[in-house]
């Protein structure tokens, strides 16, 4: 991936940085939703889950539709289409729980500057599946070598506003790891309980206004991170997923 250029989709906001999200008042929580019982949050259990074919409907945001307007566009001669992207959602397997690994983009890049993330970015020719572009992505960034990540498989596509399709690549990963940012990129590695974010209670809707209308999107934030936009997107389709 070309760092002058720093097109990648790291975290896939609803929008450019041109507002701080963490301003951004909540107007509803998903409270009234139960949250995805601890015996499904299991690796068994999601190793299972992903073999099984049920029903369910991924989540369309704001910023899908806005992304899909876009394609519109293109399909009538006016714009450049989307481009292919993939995410590693690496579950880290601790011996009573599971949490989800993060990152924290690097405060001075062009797009999307310290904001929160998965492993991922943009498909490569050589690429041969978003599988592929996920693994290759989660070592550059922070040194997850393929050989130790365990492909669950993955969740429907994710458009962005910043032209991204984005592919959710669900994997099971050993705890113990130690990580290597590649600091460029990368300012901090975290991971979050996974309960904690299958839990609907803390699935914040915000409502942002400006002179081009309402966007709405999700933010669920976890002690001092504030995970928001296209990362609490797709968690939140990953949330429907397990319910279904």
């Amino acid at each position: 991936m070309s760092r002058s250029a720093d097109h990648s989709p790291k975290t896939m906001a609803t929008s450019q940085a041109i507002f701080d999200p963490r301003e951004v008042p909540i107007v509803s929580r998903d409270s009234h939703m139960p949250a995805i019982e601890q015996a499904l949050l299991k690796p068994d259990a999601l190793r299972l889950r992903f073999t099984q074919e049920k029903h369910w409907e991924a989540e369309v945001t704001d910023e899908n539709r806005a992304a899909l307007a876009r394609e519109g566009s293109v399909r009538a001669g006016r714009g450049d289409a989307l481009t292919p992207a993939a995410v590693l959602i690496p579950l880290i397997m601790y011996e009573n729980e599971l949490k989800i690994l993060l990152t924290q983009r690097t405060a001075h890049l062009h797009d999307h500057p310290g904001q929160i993330s998965f492993p991922g970015g943009r498909s490569d020719p050589q690429d041969g599946s978003a599988t592929e572009t996920a693994l290759r992505e989660a070592e550059e960034e922070i040194g997850l070598p393929a050989s130790r990540v365990e492909i669950l498989g993955s969740l429907p596509h994710y458009l962005t506003i910043t032209g991204y399709q984005v592919t959710p690549v669900v994997s099971l990963v050993d705890a113990g790891h130690s990580y290597t940012a590649d600091e460029f990129e990368v300012a901090d590695i975290f991971e979050v309980p996974m309960e904690y974010l299958m839990n609907p209670h803390h699935h914040e809707q915000r409502m942002w206004e400006s002179p081009q209308g309402y966007r709405r999107f999700y933010a669920m934030p976890y002690e001092n991170k504030f995970i928001w936009g296209a990362t609490a997107g797709m968690l939140r389709n990953l949330y429907h997923f397990l319910k279904a």
